[in-house]
């Protein structure tokens, strides 16, 4: 099974709430984040992918690493991704769909099958939100 390699955050408000974002042309939510360019850390893929994508700016130091995941690709049939994933705090206000996103939702515990879900998210990261 082909990899594709990811940096993920794991976005949680002062509510409690954990953010997740959907793209153009897909119907399952994931945490925010994307893949490396090269030469990238995943952390630096990270801090550029949350301000391409929600207009977020991260200092690294704002990162907490999780560890890596492993679960089936959302939205690439046949592959998997290798996630890195890294916690943190964020205001609801501070961030703004742009980019390839089409929708972001923020999420209470409980509320995480109101929405169609990617396997990462909910096999790994989103219980590690409320952990």
């Amino acid at each position: 099974m082909p990899d594709i390699h990811v940096s993920a955050a794991v976005v949680v408000d002062a509510d409690g709430r954990a953010l997740v974002v959907r793209k153009h042309g897909t119907t399952r939510f994931m945490q925010p984040g994307g893949k490396p360019e090269p030469g990238e850390t995943p952390a630096q893929t990270l801090v550029r992918e949350l301000e391409e994508e929600l207009a977020l700016r991260v200092d690294e130091s704002q990162l907490r690493p999780l560890g890596t995941f492993i679960s089936a690709a959302a939205n690439e049939p046949g592959h998997r991704v290798i996630a890195t994933a890294f916690a943190m705090r964020a205001k609801a206000s501070d961030v703004a769909v742009q980019a390839e996103l089409a929708e972001l939702r923020w999420l209470a515990r409980g509320e995480w099958n109101a929405v169609p879900l990617a396997p990462l998210s909910e096999e790994h990261l989103l219980p590690i939100a409320w952990a």
